[in-house]
């Protein structure tokens, strides 16, 4: 099952950290895993190319991808929860959709 877990800051979404696999099917047929694996990269990478900030990816690597947000401007952030709000809604249609392979959960703060 994929874990995900979306963290809370001052300034709004302030994070976020995918784990496991989904188990939904064999591995290049998993159709949640690559779900769940395009939100959290195009996040990662819309958060650089279009919001110029760049986040700082604590951990990629085999079934995991958490990253935070830098610290930022006013007008940075507000692009950044835009994006980061379309990650949460992603995340929470996928879950609705297939509860057994996946989790969403909300945290304070980023550990």
């Amino acid at each position: 099952m994929i874990s995900a877990i979306l963290y809370h800051g001052e300034k709004g979404l302030s994070g976020c950290r995918m784990t496991g696999h989904s188990g939904q099917a064999e591995a290049g047929r998993d159709i949640v895993c690559a779900a769940a694996s395009i939100l959290g990269c195009t996040c990662v990478n819309a958060l650089e190319t279009v919001c110029g900030v760049i986040p700082e990816i604590t951990e990629n690597g085999d079934g995991v991808l958490a990253f935070r947000l830098p610290e930022m401007t006013a007008e940075e952030n507000a692009k950044a929860q835009i994006l980061m709000g379309a990650l949460k809604q992603g995340l929470s249609d996928l879950a609705e959709e297939y509860p057994r392979n996946i989790t969403l959960s909300e945290k304070a703060y980023f550990q």
